[in-house]
This record gives C-alpha cells, sequence and structure tokens, in this order.
C-alpha cells in the first residue's frame, strides 16, 4: 500500500464521522442531546455519506481513466456526453411529469445514459479512433444541451421549471437508502470495468501504434471506457443531478505522488473523489443560508472553475 493511498484512507476514517455529525443540527456528545438523533444518522446523513463515498469514487476514477485514454489533463467525464445526456432523460421524466412515479425518474436518467452510449459505439465503435470519439462525444454533449434548453423553454408549469432547474443544481439532499441501492451496484461494476482497461491505458500512454504492437485492441479499449463511463455517470446523474469538476480535479491533485501510469492513479483518484464529494457535502450542510444549503453542484463549480483556469495557465507557460 503506497503512502498516498494510506493518507487518504486515514483521511476517509476521520471524515466520515464527522459526515455524520455535521449538519445544520449537530449530533455528538458535547452538544445538547437531539430528538430522534438515530433516526437522523441511519435514515438521512448514513445513506448520504454513502452516495456521497459512491458518486466520488466513481467520479475520481473515472476522470483519471478518461484522462488516461485521451491523454489530455483537462479530460473530463462529461466530455463524453453522457452525463448531458442522462440529465436530459431526467429533465424529459419532469417534463412529463413521470418524475413523481418514484423509480422513474433515475430510470429516465440511465435510458438517457444509455442512448448516449449507443450514439457512440454507432459513430466511433468501429474506428476507435480518439479523436473521432472525442468528437462525438462533444456532439452528443452539445445535442443533449441543447435539447435540455429546449425542454426547459417549453416548460409545462412553473412547478416542472423549478425541479428541473433544482434538480440540474445537483445536489444530494433528501436522498436515502433507495438512491444508495441504485447507483452502488451500477458504480461498482463500472470500477470493475475500469480497473480491467487499466493495463491497456497504461500501453496506450506509449501512443497507439505502440499499444496495438503490445496487443491492446484500441476498439475493445474504446467498449469497456464506453460502458464504465456510462455506468459511473449515468448512474450518478440518475439519483444526484449534475456533479461536476469532480473527475476533472482530483486525477490532478493525486498524480504527482504516483508514477504517472492511469493504472497507478486510479485507485487514489477513486479515494479523493470519495473524500472530495464527502467534504464537499459536509460543507454545504453546515453553510448557513436562508431556504435551504448550498447544492452540491454549484460549490464544486465554484471549486473546479478556477482550479480550471490554472490548469490553462500552467499549460499556457509550458508551452510558451
Amino acid at each position: 500500500m503506497t503512502r498516498p493511498i494510506r493518507f487518504l484512507l486515514t483521511a476517509l476514517i476521520l471524515a466520515i464521522p464527522l459526515s455524520l455529525l455535521a449538519g445544520q443540527v449537530w449530533i455528538s456528545p458535547f452538544s445538547p442531546p437531539v430528538p430522534n438523533a438515530t433516526a437522523i444518522l441511519m435514515e438521512l446523513r448514513l445513506p448520504r455519506a454513502v452516495l456521497a463515498l459512491t458518486l466520488g469514487a466513481g467520479l475520481g476514477a473515472a476522470g483519471a481513466a478518461m484522462q488516461g485514454y485521451l491523454r489530455n489533463p483537462l479530460a473530463d467525464p462529461g466530455l463524453f456526453g453522457i452525463a448531458p445526456a442522462a440529465a436530459l432523460g431526467a429533465v424529459l421524466s419532469f417534463y412529463t411529469g413521470y418524475a413523481a412515479q418514484g423509480i422513474t425518474l433515475p430510470l429516465f436518467a440511465l435510458i438517457g445514459a444509455g442512448g448516449a452510449m449507443g450514439l457512440l459505439a454507432l459513430i466511433a465503435g468501429r474506428a476507435g479512433g480518439i479523436a473521432l470519439f472525442t468528437l462525438a462525444g462533444m456532439m452528443v454533449a452539445s445535442l443533449a444541451g441543447a435539447l435540455t434548453s429546449l425542454a426547459i423553454s417549453l416548460s409545462p408549469n412553473p412547478f416542472a421549471l423549478s425541479e428541473i432547474v433544482t434538480w440540474l443544481m445537483g445536489a444530494l439532499a433528501d436522498r436515502g437508502w433507495a438512491e444508495v441501492r441504485l447507483a452502488a451496484p451500477l458504480t461498482f461494476v463500472g470500477l470493475v470495468v475500469l480497473w480491467r482497461a487499466a493495463p491497456a491505458l497504461d500501453a496506450l500512454a506509449l501512443g497507439e501504434a505502440a499499444a496495438r504492437s503490445l496487443g491492446v485492441d484500441p476498439a475493445r479499449l474504446l467498449w469497456l471506457m464506453v460502458a464504465a463511463i456510462g455506468l459511473i455517470v449515468g448512474s450518478g446523474v440518475a439519483v444526484a443531478g449534475m456533479i461536476g469538476f469532480v473527475g476533472l480535479m482530483v486525477p490532478h491533485m493525486v498524480r504527482p505522488f504516483t508514477d504517472q501510469r492511469p493504472s497507478s492513479t486510479l485507485l487514489p483518484s477513486a479515494l479523493a473523489g470519495a473524500l472530495l464529494l464527502l467534504l464537499a457535502d459536509c460543507l454545504c450542510r453546515i453553510m448557513p443560508l436562508k431556504g435551504g444549503e448550498l447544492r452540491l453542484g454549484i460549490s464544486l463549480s465554484l471549486a473546479g472553475a478556477p482550479f480550471f483556469l490554472r490548469l490553462l495557465l500552467k499549460m499556457r507557460r509550458e508551452i510558451a
């Protein structure tokens, strides 16, 4: 076990109890007794913490894998177009009114993610080229974003519009064990697929021609990446809405402490992503705001945008 992994595991062990105690109402042995404290911990805060760990681990590992696959330090899971397509599916469930029927919202989101995966495979699956795949992902993302905006502009009533906009901001508030049962298995399968693809990603770091000479099948690797990212991002969007920048920031935070290979970055990125999302959710809960709490997607965007700008300036200096 490497030093970064030991550090991240220790930080998670310390952060998980904090996430259970923190909130608008603090629960601790040193504070006055809180009515229904057990129910608050077990039915509200524990599933929320588990969901933050699950989604953060998936997004962190997905970002590391994408940056290794595309050999682009600015790559993010949203680049595939799967997250916007999953969001479009969820928005359509609000637009049609089916979101009120429990499982329909995540089902629509997963259908949207699956549709994006199928479209990507049809466009770039046979050729397996990275450039074509990137362009196809950008096209899917643009199309899904345009259709989402259209659905918002044609929203049938103010209630649906409010629900759509609020959901697109991304949050873990009011999530329970049902969302954990939906997202955790799909995210786990996605992480296993990424782990199986890790040796091929290491070979691809040497160049596409070198990877082929080492026995890597680009088409198979493409399918593995599409399936893994689709499962991770689709399930995350299905239960929590749009949460960005985790997959962009986390690999850059852990990569200096590894040997730079994609395979050695996957596990630290998963742990760091889980820690980042857990701490960000804690901060959203304890920040005093009128009318509720800060949305998780907004808080991560406020942190991610300056981080992205710093990366751009750093790359500019290196080119110059």
